[in-house]
């Protein structure tokens, strides 16, 4: 079977938080001066994005995925499986949660439910996150919502440019102002809103969901266990961020060359810097890659920061 490495023409979304980031860091074409989100390898409805590659004019990460579904492995499911975005949040988002599988299946029209995991490319001095509650129980976390008690509620989390973390369903978080992460996820646009900050978006505050959220927010926190580890690939020193049931996370540096051999289905690529080349193919500073199913070696030379996922 040939094996191909899959272009992406990624995708923009303005938001209300969104800022310039990813035109200034990233050179992006983006749509306005609030473009929150690129939807970077997707094929989800709300953003499923063109294949560059000529030999594949006309083809999007989901109409590939129906077509020829021997590119995936011959994965199951409907519906590509994993979804990569960049997001630039000049101002707050809004605190959120999501649902897991069995909770979105039932009550979101079958959807997936959402595991998230976020690496931080670049924040300002002093920014923070919101991860996880303070409450002892669901009961306890009402009674804090109903008397706005958020500050006492909310775990706010200093971090740090390079810094990891790990999204499960049901817990509680935010990213706020001043940063741009790289967001690996299931392919679900399932959020559900618990606070806003009173903002308004056409005039009117935004859709708010408290009971769905009191639903799956999980009580008490229990913080994510995700250990690093790393390993050497050639001249590349590799570390791996996360494995779980949905995706495992790796960044890789690169001062010379390195071969990996995949035998995944597909695997995901994005270069957060630098220039280089793969299997010959060029690559530099804010390209998105697909590697097709059971690609075997990938030869990777060049001065290169990369962030791969695969299932």
């Amino acid at each position: 079977m040939s094996k191909h490495i899959l272009r992406m023409a990624p995708i923009f979304q303005s938001k209300i938080w969104g800022g310039q980031r990813l035109s200034t860091v990233f050179d992006y074409p983006i749509p306005s001066d609030h473009t929150g989100e690129c939807w970077a390898i997707s094929g989800h409805p709300n953003g499923d994005c063109p294949i560059a590659n000529p030999e594949f004019a006309g083809e999007t990460v989901a109409s590939l995925w129906k077509k020829n579904p021997e590119l995936f492995g011959n994965l199951p499911g409907e519906t590509f499986p994993l979804l990569i975005k960049i997001i630039d949040a000049k101002d707050d988002l809004s605190i959120q949660v999501h649902p897991d599988d069995a909770y979105a299946g039932v009550h979101e029209n079958g959807s997936l439910g959402k595991t998230e995991c976020w690496y931080v490319l670049d924040c300002d001095e002093g920014a923070t996150i919101i991860i996880g509650h303070n409450a002892s129980s669901t009961e306890e976390m009402a009674r804090m919502v109903e008397e706005n008690r958020w500050s006492e509620l909310l775990r706010q989390v200093p971090i740090h440019k390079g810094d990891f973390f790990q999204i499960d369903p049901g817990c509680l978080h935010a990213i706020k102002g001043g940063t741009l992460i790289l967001e690996t996820q299931q392919s679900s646009d399932v959020t559900y809103r618990f606070y806003d900050y009173g903002r308004l978006e056409n005039g009117k505050p935004r859709q708010l969901h408290i009971e769905k959220s009191l639903d799956v927010t999980k009580a008490p926190f229990v913080p994510s266990s995700a250990e690093q580890k790393t390993f050497t690939q050639g001249d590349a020193t590799v570390y791996h961020l996360v494995t779980c049931q949905y995706y495992s996370v790796y960044r890789a540096e690169l001062k010379g060359t390195a071969v990996w051999n995949f035998e995944a289905p597909f695997v995901n690529v994005s270069i957060l810097s630098g220039c280089g080349k793969m299997n010959g193919m060029d690559v530099k500073k804010g390209d998105h890659l697909l590697l097709t199913a059971s690609f075997g070696s990938l030869s990777v030379e060049g001065d290169l920061e990369f962030i791969y996922s695969h299932i």
